[in-house]
């Protein structure tokens, strides 16, 4: 079977980094990866081993030229099924593309902001399948209109043998060391991981942060991540008088060695498809506080694997936070059976057969449109 996988990301975080998971798992199957991306985007190098890498162009949700740009893709690969990963215009020009070409097209919906009918109505009729990474997404998926034919919940995954380490105490000061706020031995250390952009609720926990210094003096919060909110969030740090205790520690990529250093990772989001973050931190051990929203009940279980508050509570997160801080014991039991169940049911080998099962489920279906033909 030949795939033809379309990722628009530019950076190796949340989609992309899925993409690059499943592209790994599919070449140990054996199964014939082609890759479309951007110029100049992290997963063009690191999936350069497990598929035949194009890159291209990609300008968003109007470049209108993508349409022809796949289209030529498609026929000179002769892929059997395109899987589109990404919005910024690849789930409609990559669907299009497909039809023009005549190849099944699989769409994976990560986010569960919701989308005007009459877009669904169309868009959605570009794919054959519609995977969800999670059940929240599904249900926002399935309340506009996207017929169940078509929706299958393939969760996403975490390479929980990356996170599960032991913190190295060296590598963690050598990194704070590099920042500009030190940390004092024992000190409460919490992480957010996430794009700075506004539906992921930093500004929630900037204003439960107060509360949270003046009973913890030492307390250490770290934004990893990058976005468009960065110069506002800046100046609200500088407003709150939190200088000396919230780092914007940019992208990294070795939040393997960070994570599990961290005593909590806090995710105050407003929308989530479901929160790979997440997942990281408890194949890390670390517990979770987190907004009840979108998908991410599925991905920390309240009172077994975290905490989840109201969204935009900024109250009630801080008195989440600071009830686990005080509570050691409660921390390692959360950080425990968040370890436990993201080996059980969040493996990359489910999400690996997920996506085969609904590529084998297409390919049947265009198998019979067709009366057999190349498709078995």
């Amino acid at each position: 079977m030949r795939v033809l996988h379309v990722e628009g990301g530019a950076r190796l975080y949340g989609g992309a980094l899925q993409a690059l998971y499943l592209l790994q798992g599919l070449a140990a199957c054996g199964i014939d990866n082609q890759l479309a991306c951007r110029h100049g985007c992290a997963l063009a190098t690191r999936a350069a081993s497990v598929a035949q890498v194009t890159t291209m162009p990609m300008h968003g949700d109007m470049d209108l030229l993508l349409i022809p740009r796949l289209r030529r893709l498609m026929v000179r690969t002769q892929p059997d099924i395109v899987h589109l990963h990404s919005r910024i215009g690849a789930d409609v020009m990559g669907g299009l593309a497909g039809r023009w070409a005549g190849v099944p097209v699989v769409h994976t919906r990560r986010v569960d902001n919701p989308e005007p009918r009459w877009l669904v109505a169309t868009k959605y009729r570009l794919h054959d399948r519609v995977i969800a990474i999670s059940a929240g997404i599904a249900e926002v998926l399935r309340t506009e209109g996207v017929p169940e034919s078509k929706l299958r919940l393939v969760r996403s995954a975490v390479d929980t043998s990356a996170y599960a380490r032991p913190c190295d105490p060296a590598y963690r000061d050598a990194v704070l060391g590099a920042s500009p706020l030190g940390l004092t031995p024992g000190a409460p250390l919490i992480g957010v991981v996430a794009q700075l952009i506004a539906r992921k609720g930093h500004r929630v926990l900037l204003e439960a942060l107060p509360a949270l210094v003046a009973r913890w003096p030492e307390l250490r919060v770290l934004l990893f991540g990058q976005g468009r909110e960065e110069a506002a969030l800046r100046s609200r740090i500088a407003e709150l008088g939190l200088t000396q205790q919230v780092w914007l520690a940019g992208f990294r990529e070795d939040l393997d060695r960070l994570l599990p250093c961290l005593d909590l990772l806090v995710h105050p989001a407003t929308m989530e498809g479901l929160g790979v973050s997440l997942l990281q931190a408890a194949a890390a051990g670390v517990p979770v506080v987190a907004s009840r929203v979108g998908g991410i009940p599925e991905a920390v279980l309240e009172a077994e694997t975290g905490v989840l508050v109201p969204p935009g509570d900024a109250p009630a997160l801080s008195a989440a936070i600071a009830g686990l801080l005080e509570d050691v014991e409660r921390r390692r039991r959360l950080g425990a059976a968040g370890q436990a169940r993201m080996r059980a049911e969040f493996s990359l080998d489910a999400m690996v057969e997920g996506n085969l099962a609904v590529y084998r489920e297409v390919l049947r279906d265009a198998c019979r449109a067709t009366n057999g033909g190349r498709y078995g």
